[in-house]
């Protein structure tokens, strides 16, 4: 690729993405790259694990959330927001809702009735600058609550009115986006 160098013209530059560059340290012939592909081993056998045993994938992601400094009432809601949000997806995926673009969009529509803005918007407003950072870590208690009612909200409304395609279920997650806003008015 062509990077910025330090004289500020842009020169050719060898690149290596992450599943590529831990290849590379796999291939590295000497004991001090030992302890990165002993790493890599580990990781290597904790996926598999969780694939036999998902609930160990679940304690893992308990205990990311620990290290990062969240409070564990506060993971118990992020986590019933994950299923919460699981499920509303693949009743969208069930109804004709499949193109990931569409499903950022119906996502857009719930956030955008709940909470006044887009998901780019409300990220701009928590100071979220960068791509991978996940506007639903950043929330608050409420903020999860509010998100949780707005999408299971959407979910039903979807199955009770067998919403199909994408401008039905658009309808769905306006509605229910629009519940959810009401219950945090009410709180307000």
């Amino acid at each position: 690729m062509k990077l910025p160098a330090e004289d500020g013209k842009l020169r050719y530059t060898d690149c290596v993405n992450t599943k590529n560059a831990f290849r590379l340290i796999q291939s590295i012939p000497s004991k001090k790259a030992e302890p990165f592909k002993q790493w890599l081993a580990q990781l290597a056998q904790d996926r598999i694990e969780e694939i036999e045993n998902p609930e160990l994938a679940q304690i893992r992601v308990k205990e990311y959330y620990e290290l990062k400094g969240y409070p564990k009432e506060w993971i118990e809601k992020r986590l019933r927001g994950i299923a919460i949000r699981q499920e509303f997806t693949d009743v969208w995926k069930d109804r004709g809702v499949t193109e990931d673009s569409n499903l950022a969009i119906l996502t857009n529509e719930i956030t955008k009735a709940t909470f006044g803005k887009t998901v780019q918007e409300y990220k701009e407003f928590k100071g979220l600058n960068k791509k991978n950072q996940n506007l639903r870590d950043h929330m608050q208690d409420w903020e999860i609550i509010f998100t949780m009612v707005g999408e299971k909200a959407t979910t039903d409304i979807a199955r009770s009115r067998d919403a199909q395609g994408f401008e039905e279920n658009q309808g769905a997650a306006k509605r229910g986006g629009q519940i959810a806003s009401n219950a945090r008015k009410e709180l307000e």
